[in-house]
């Protein structure tokens, strides 16, 4: 039985200069959401704008992504080298992601129930001084995007190796800033239609949607981190690629994964356990681990083997 050792890996992982600016980036952009969010929902209730409030809480939503990213980077450069954690700190992002997933369904129907009272219950709306704030939360977005586009530039630009993953983590980052700026541009949309038209009936079939595109944002989150948490990931390619790596016809020995246990340690790296059964009197455990050696996400193996002599 041979394990290949992940502690290498880890620290490489962790303490490379792309992640330190991203993890400088992901910090600043945390901090100019939270502070627009407040605002925005601060304004959506002075100003009555159910539009308002759902770009508000909508961008909560991203605020509490990127802040896990954050937190993230931080907990996995501090506790890198402790022991304690056999594959590293990153399903502390995981776990968190899945809680706030939780608090986001109960902020959508929050929205959907406050939309619906407005439809039924209509108030006078600030228009033009709500627009103002869904412009600058645009405006916040955009610079929010260039902070992180600027970090994704220079973590590209530490890239050495030829197959390099890119940082999901960055990346995912970068797209609830995109998403949250279109949902701004939904707000100022249902606000300018209730200001010129006199549609007030748009702002909170505005906030209805806000509340949908939160929902669905928070259902999918929920589904991605309990795969991850479960270890329900069976039906990964990379569970393909092992089998290919290591079974064999039996011209070439008839090799054979009686077992095999294959979950996620990272975002985009994997650890394994298998059980091989084979003819072939001459594969080793180093053998099998240069065939594993192949797929580069595979950062972590334990790997048995029986022999039939029949």
């Amino acid at each position: 039985m041979h394990t290949q050792n992940l502690s290498q890996w880890t620290h490489q992982h962790v303490f490379d200069a792309g992640n330190h600016s991203a993890e400088r980036s992901t910090r600043a952009v945390m901090w100019i959401t939270a502070v627009m969010m407040v605002i925005e929902i601060l304004a959506g209730w002075w100003f009555n704008s159910m539009a308002l409030l759902a770009d508000g809480w909508h961008m909560s939503s991203h605020a509490v992504a990127i802040g896990l990213s954050a937190f993230a980077y931080a907990a996995a450069r501090r506790y890198a080298d402790d022991p304690r954690f056999a594959f590293g700190t990153w399903k502390i992002e995981v776990l968190g992601g899945f809680a706030s997933a939780i608090f986001l369904l109960g902020v959508a129907v929050m929205m959907v129930v406050g939309s619906l009272e407005r439809i039924f219950s209509p108030q006078p709306i600030h228009y033009q001084e709500a627009i103002i704030i869904a412009v600058i939360g645009l405006i916040v977005n955009i610079v929010c995007a260039r902070i992180l586009g600027h970090a994704h530039d220079h973590a590209h630009s530490h890239e050495h190796e030829p197959h390099h993953h890119h940082d999901l983590n960055l990346n995912s980052a970068y797209l609830h800033v995109i998403a949250d700026a279109a949902t701004s541009v939904l707000a100022i949309l249902a606000l300018v239609g209730g200001w010129i038209y006199g549609w007030s009936w748009l702002d909170p079939v505005m906030g209805i949607v806000g509340a949908v595109l939160v929902a669905i944002w928070a259902r999918k989150l929920i589904l991605e981190t309990g795969k991850v948490l479960l270890d329900r990931e069976m039906d990964l390619p990379v569970v393909d690629e092992i089998r290919e790596a290591v079974e064999t016809g039996p011209e070439d020995g008839d090799t054979k994964i009686a077992d095999l246990h294959v979950w996620r340690v990272g975002k985009r790296a994997y650890s394994c356990a298998l059980s091989v059964v084979t003819h072939d009197v001459n594969l080793t455990v180093t053998r099998v681990r240069e065939q594993l050696a192949l797929h580069e996400e595979i950062v972590h193996s334990t790997i048995e083997i029986h022999h039939c002599t029949a």
